[in-house]
């Protein structure tokens, strides 16, 4: 019995490699680094070597071109109120929920979202502490944070609870109109 290779071996699949380097180099480096090489590599001549330096330059242009790409701006409107991010942490899931909600219900905050899962490593009292919490983001007008700092002191189990403050410079203009309607003072003018 004569056996032939072909029904033994699986036939051989030649792939084409892809040009793994510009991807690796957007991926690593980011958008503006690579334009500011490819600039160095063509002044050095040696960027005609690279494969992605040509796609580079068509699809981004001169360096100028790139770093607008970084200027632009969220939508801002001077009709919207200074809004804020804050950071709270909670011990638990029932503390997070409990305390989330008597931020909204007293309009202390449009929205807030609770991310479980959060490990802590701090120094407490001398000795490093290391604790599973649920971390809250709260979304409101930074006109507000006095009384929303206030609020989590009194509703708060931590002998020091951690209330840190954000700015939002700029965003969605119907979100922040909502966070604005959804908060204290939203039938004052702003």
């Amino acid at each position: 019995m004569a056996l032939r290779f072909s029904s033994i071996i699986p036939p051989i699949v030649v792939r084409r490699r892809l040009p793994l380097v510009g991807a690796f180099c957007v991926l690593s480096l980011g958008l503006s680094n690579i334009c500011t090489s490819v600039s160095f590599f063509s002044k050095m001549g040696s960027a005609q070597s690279l494969p992605f330096v040509p796609l580079l330059r068509s699809k981004l242009g001169t360096q100028s071109q790139s770093r607008k790409v970084h200027n632009i701006r969220m939508e801002t409107s001077s009709t919207t109120v200074s809004a804020i991010v804050v950071y709270v942490t909670v011990p638990n899931k029932e503390a997070g929920k409990k305390l989330a909600e008597s931020i909204v219900r007293e309009r202390l905050a449009a929205c807030v979202n609770r991310v479980p899962g959060v490990e802590s490593i701090y120094e407490w009292k001398g000795e490093i502490q290391t604790d599973s919490e649920e971390l809250l983001i709260i979304k409101t007008r930074e006109s507000l944070l006095e009384a929303l700092t206030e609020h989590v002191k009194a509703n708060h189990e931590y002998e020091v609870p951690e209330v840190i403050a954000l700015p939002i410079t700029g965003g969605n203009l119907q979100y922040l109109e909502w966070l604005k309607n959804s908060t204290k003072g939203s039938d004052e003018h702003s």
